[in-house]
């Protein structure tokens, strides 16, 4: 099961959390909460599975 983590503003900053965590070895979905149209500036959902939601938030603290 996929759990959110973080929401992150925009897209810039989504994608930058994802290569953060990616680079340590979790796997990590992004999911925009606006429509298509606004996909570039809506916010995102940032997510991990449940069993690495603990570790994503430690990583996510430090950076």
């Amino acid at each position: 099961m996929w759990t959110v983590i973080y929401i992150a503003p925009n897209r810039k900053e989504a994608e930058r959390i994802q290569q953060v965590l990616s680079t340590e070895g979790l796997l990590v979905k992004l999911r925009s909460l606006g429509s298509s149209q606004q996909r570039d500036s809506c916010s995102f959902e940032i997510l991990v599975p449940e069993s690495e939601a603990n570790e994503a938030l430690e990583i996510m603290n430090f950076n």
